[in-house]
């Protein structure tokens, strides 16, 4: 019997079915969060983080591998780092209902190794130069793996924490997962330079490795959180009208992050080629992560929705000094700016995954007995399972908002030889979301559907 066994059978609650399952998990009840729920749920938070860490580091192998080949084109670099978010993208459903097929360690243990397999290819790749340039593309493909392990390790840590506490265990596990972004950006350039490109592969492994080791033996299955989904289940919760509200609000946000962390460098490149672009692209996505937990505590503190609001305000008028920037062809300017974007991306995903919970709580709890203890248990243990799914479809829409961005980049330089149009376009964008976001959950009204914005805000969206 395990130690986690013998704490919660002390509990006076029925033991796990063995291994390291959790049978009786009541993260909402007070006396036992207190007594046994929050220690559990810190240990499988931190070793969450440190495989997601991971996942984000592998996925953004191929946005330093291409500084370091000046035989690709703009165009071809663009695809190599865009090919991955795509994938990334794709994998984030699947791996989102994962954790709730298998069990949230079980599916932790099996994608840190699944992770072996792009550093494997990325040093075959590099060393065979000859290797033609779209096998050089379904090479990247492959670390979009990576990203596929965000998803599921939001949607497993939903579980572990009470519904009126998740924005800041949300915000640490998704920065942990991001700061990888940065780490690669910083560590790989001196890397590269004292052992060659290929070094960029092999560094990653053992530490895979450990994050598998930790997995299986700190992390916990929780049987609540253990269930199939049908297909028609998750086309249902896909099409519900709050789905796709806050897809679109996180492409704003996530897409935003990853889609600029991807290209952060070949824009440096594009326009201002004096500038050794290696030196500063990490601080984009190291400011953005480091931002994420803030937007989640602020979420806490004042509200999801106004956070979220006020952010796409600031965004918009980041990216309008961006602009300017390179229009002055002013880099100190043009730095500033975008580090000014990053940091309000990740703002505001931290407090767009504050929202999510609290909308599916309030649906859930809508016309509920509050006096009716098991009806309110079984209403937060659906609002929990809606809103990990929720989390792991936005996430998907949000990196493939990425991937809109960074080929609008493209586009943007083939066509004009510079950034401004997609500038204008990101620009107005935000706008529409800051509306959206006003309409949809800060607006009173006097009635409406069974859960109305009025509704919505009372309870903390």
């Amino acid at each position: 019997m395990t130690a986690v066994t013998d704490e919660v059978t002390r509990q006076g609650q029925a033991p796990p079915r063995g291994g390291r399952w959790i049978d009786d998990w009541e993260p909402d009840d007070e006396r036992f969060w207190e007594r046994t729920g929050r220690r559990i749920a810190v240990r499988n938070l931190v070793f969450s983080i440190l495989t997601e860490h991971l996942g984000f580091c592998v996925w953004l192998l191929w946005s330093i591998a291409v500084l370091n080949m000046p035989s690709l084109s703009v165009g071809q670099k663009l695809w190599l780092t865009t090919l991955p978010n795509v994938v990334g993208a794709v994998l984030r459903i699947p791996y989102t209902f994962a954790p709730a097929r298998f069990g949230g360690r079980n599916w932790t243990i099996v994608s840190a190794l699944l992770l072996l397999i792009p550093c494997g290819l990325f040093v075959y790749a590099i060393e065979n130069p000859d290797i033609p340039f779209w096998a050089l593309l379904l090479i990247a493909a492959t670390t979009g793996l990576g990203g596929g392990n965000f998803a599921s390790s939001m949607s497993n840590i939903t579980h572990f924490y009470p519904a009126n506490r998740q924005g800041l265990p949300l915000g640490l596990n998704a920065a942990g997962g991001n700061i990888g972004v940065s780490v690669t950006q910083l560590a790989m350039p001196p890397l590269i330079v004292a052992f060659g490109l290929v070094a960029v592969g092999w560094v990653w492994m053992p530490f895979i490795l450990l994050a598998a080791t930790c997995s299986y033996f700190f992390m916990n299955n929780l049987t609540k959180a253990t269930s199939s989904y049908t297909f028609r289940e998750m086309v249902a919760i896909s099409r519900r009208s709050q789905t796709v509200i806050m897809s679109v609000l996180y492409i704003g946000t996530f897409g935003s992050f990853i889609g600029y962390s991807f290209s952060f460098g070949v824009l440096i490149k594009a326009q201002f080629p004096d500038v050794k672009g290696a030196n500063f692209i990490w601080l984009g996505a190291f400011a953005g992560s480091v931002a994420r937990p803030l937007g989640g505590w602020l979420a806490d503190r004042f509200g999801g929705a106004r956070v979220t609001m006020i952010d796409f305000l600031l965004m918009g008028l980041g990216i309008v000094a961006v602009a300017v920037a390179v229009g002055a062809g002013n880099w100190p300017l043009f730095l500033a700016a975008f580090l000014f974007v990053f940091v309000t991306t990740g703002i505001g995903n931290g407090s767009t995954y504050k929202m999510i919970p609290a909308i599916f709580r309030a649906q859930a709890l809508n016309g509920v007995d509050e006096a009716d203890s098991s009806a309110v248990r079984r209403a937060m243990a659906l609002a929990r399972r809606n809103a990990a799914a929720v989390i792991g479809i936005s996430s998907a829409v949000g990196a493939a908002g990425g991937v809109l961005i960074q080929q609008a980049f493209r586009i943007s330089i083939e066509e004009t030889a510079g950034i401004g149009p997609a500038l204008a376009g990101l620009a107005v964008f935000y706008g529409v979301c800051m509306a959206l976001t006003w309409y949809c959950y800060l607006r009173r009204v006097k009635s409406g559907d069974a859960v109305s914005q009025t509704s919505l805000a009372e309870a903390g969206v």
